[in-house]
């Protein structure tokens, strides 16, 4: 394991590197467009995973525009979603500043809100608000953090407002971690009080890691909360065939 978690961590580093470089090179023919943003942080995402050491499973029709929403298991999810589909996320304040990481995200987009603030919340709408209006979807975790996969904590309604108002389709998306020695989802997810770079080593060391990934119909809602609600609800039901899915798999 931690011979495999050495050689993914330089893989990592050297993969990182290489992205950043690519932006740049990108930036000397001039500024880049919000959607070309989208768009580069994509094509870094598949490369990302292979570093890693992550499969990656989906189904579902890919959404083209409009808001996504999801589960969050950890800071992986960002990796894994960005390397299915183009897309903007919205993430908390604190990631901006980690090392690397932090850099990446902005470089894509990214956008950063500060969940304790009014304020930090109201220009993070009117921002949505903006990018809903191209041709990469914006992806949020209304659950406002990362949880150990065993349950949903109620999403959070606020930021659906910009989809609302704007009429853009909602999409729900469910992600689900599927370890092959039948290593318990929650090991590798990332909440309460773990350590980023502990946990990062312990991913990096996993063997047979697959991200499996769920989309469902887009929607367009009238109420904020009852897009967070019905949402809520889809990802919850294609949690639950997720795990009804492996359990048969495994048996």
């Amino acid at each position: 394991m931690k011979i495999r978690a050495f050689r993914r961590a330089v893989a990592l580093g050297f993969t990182l590197a290489l992205c950043m470089v690519r932006y740049w090179l990108l930036r000397l023919r001039g500024p880049l467009s919000m959607d070309e943003r989208g768009l580069y942080g994509h094509s870094c995402g598949q490369p990302l995973m292979s570093a890693l050491g992550i499969r990656l499973r989906y189904s579902g029709e890919l959404p083209a525009g409009g808001l996504v929403v999801s589960n969050h298991l950890s800071y992986i999810d960002v990796l894994i979603y960005g390397a299915i589909i183009p897309c903007f996320f919205v993430a908390k304040a604190e990631i901006s500043g980690w090392p690397f990481f932090g850099m990446f995200a902005r470089s894509g987009g990214t956008l950063f809100v500060d969940r304790s603030s009014r304020a930090s919340a109201e220009q993070v709408s009117r921002e949505i608000a903006e990018r809903l209006e191209g041709t990469v979807p914006v992806l949020m975790f209304p659950e406002g953090t990362s949880t150990d996969g065993s349950r949903l904590l109620r999403f959070r309604s606020r930021l659906f407002t910009p989809a609302i108002e704007g009429g853009a389709p909602v999409t729900a998306a469910a992600i689900r971690y599927v370890i092959e020695d039948g290593t318990p989802e929650r090991e590798l997810c990332w909440f309460g009080d773990d350590a980023f770079l502990p946990h990062l080593w312990k991913a990096l060391g996993t063997a047979g890691f697959t991200a499996e990934v769920t989309f469902g119909e887009p929607r367009v809602y009238t109420s904020r909360r009852a897009a967070a609600d019905a949402t809520q609800a889809e990802v919850e039901a294609m949690r639950s065939q997720e795990v009804q899915e492996v359990l048969e798999r495994v048996s």
